[in-house]
């Protein structure tokens, strides 16, 4: 939980009390439904949640921005988002309904109110968004495709609606087809642990 308060110092009392609560959450919810790989459930600060609140080193939302996570798994990066963004609603969407339970019974025990859930393949979601998050589910390309008809034509934010998604390694390729508008963060910039050497936040106005 000290990585959370060492690079988002000015959280809330209640924020703190949600991101300390995920831990046991995660650990008990993981033991019946496997959402983050074994070994890696002690990570969970660093490269879960950390990974996730990266997007907020790109872009801070403004209050009644709506964002649409596709293939959340078990919450991320909707759910540490939705702490750090109250203001913000957040649609959390995967196709595998066990997944899509644990995160929501993470968020009811946190007392989030800003997110709602759905089990659904993403070419089924027809809502739309001012952005649409992601971490890592398939190429960029890919990703765009299906996401085109979610993205909101009304703009609210300092940066263009479209898609933001996590990534890591080499991206030259992936964002070939969109490089005159794709921007590419490198997390190391902001986060000084070795996790962060190879992640990216990727972003695509659409």
């Amino acid at each position: 939980m000290e990585i959370i308060e060492k690079y988002f110092p000015e959280l809330t009392e209640e924020q703190r009390k949600q991101f300390a609560a995920l831990y046991d959450l995660y650990i008990d919810w993981n033991s019946k439904i496997n959402v983050i790989s074994r070994k890696d459930i002690e990570n969970l600060y660093e490269h879960h949640v950390l990974h996730s609140l990266g997007i907020a080193k790109v872009i801070q939302f403004r209050p009644g921005t709506s964002i649409m996570d596709l293939g959340t798994g078990g919450g991320f990066p909707g759910i540490p988002l939705a702490i750090l963004f109250p203001e913000i609603k957040f649609h959390l969407v995967d196709s595998i309904g066990k997944k899509v339970r644990v995160a929501t019974e993470v968020a009811n025990a946190i007392g989030l109110k800003n997110v709602t859930f759905r089990h659904a393949r993403a070419e089924e979601e027809k809502r739309t968004f001012d952005f649409v998050v992601s971490r890592a589910v398939m190429p960029l390309a890919d990703l765009i495709k299906i996401i085109k008809k979610n993205i909101s034509s009304k703009q609210q934010n300092a940066l263009p609606n479209g898609l933001i998604c996590l990534k890591g390694g080499e991206l030259e390729h992936e964002t070939m087809p969109f490089k005159h508008k794709t921007m590419i963060h490198s997390l190391s910039d902001n986060f000084e642990e070795e996790f962060f050497e190879t992640k990216k936040v990727v972003y695509v106005p659409i």
